[in-house]
């Protein structure tokens, strides 16, 4: 795999994994690559929670409609995000900016009552749905960071969102679930995708030149 493009295309919807056990330090390449995700005003507004826990993967199958890359991964990563931009959240990211950058620039203050107006005028819904979208750049750029580690990933929207959100007590955190990761390594034996050709659209019916 020489560039980004021979890592997409090797990389595929894994649908059997081996359950071996990848190194915690490829772990940690793809959660600092999600970390660094770029997202809407710096916010952030979401957490990743990663499970490693066989038992806890097994409880959670059912609750994922059963697909097997939920117990025979060796890690599956929830992305849980903000039920609400709340005044709280965003003055805590604006804060820890400031600390971090030690200025007290006025275009944070700026930036930090835009926030505040933009999300307030928003449906709690409409937060919810705004927070999911930016933990997909970040699901994305995890994805992309696992194949050049030379280790799958199958994204799964397939599950019972309120469920999940009850089983890891989400609610009380004043988060939901958005996405599940499973990371692994894929069982080239049992795996039918793996042989298929990947196919896409076009690209001249997915690109528009302007």
């Amino acid at each position: 795999m020489e560039n980004i493009i021979d890592i997409l295309n090797w990389r595929y919807a894994v649908k059997r994994m081996t359950g071996e056990k990848i190194p915690e330090e490829k772990i940690d390449t793809i959660l600092k690559a999600a970390h660094l995700a770029p997202s809407g005003i710096g916010l952030q507004p979401y957490e990743i929670i990663v499970i490693s826990d066989p038992e806890i993967k097994k409880q959670i199958l059912p609750i994922a409609m059963n697909q097997a890359p939920i117990v025979e991964s060796s890690h599956l990563f929830v992305f849980a995000v903000w039920d609400e931009y709340t005044t709280e959240r965003i003055d805590h990211v604006f804060d820890h900016l400031i600390s971090k950058r030690n200025s007290e620039s006025a275009s944070y203050e700026r930036q930090r009552n835009f926030a505040k107006q933009f999300f307030g005028n928003m449906s709690i819904e409409e937060n919810f749905h705004h927070a999911a979208k930016q933990a997909n750049i970040a699901l994305g750029l995890a994805i992309v960071a696992a194949a050049s580690e030379g280790i799958d990933t199958t994204p799964m929207e397939g599950f019972d969102p309120a469920g999940l959100d009850e089983f890891l007590e989400l609610p009380s955190k004043g988060l939901r679930s958005s996405m599940l990761l499973a990371v692994g390594y894929r069982d080239a034996e049992n795996d039918w995708n793996l042989k298929n050709e990947k196919v896409r659209k076009p690209i001249e019916e997915f690109v528009t030149f302007l």
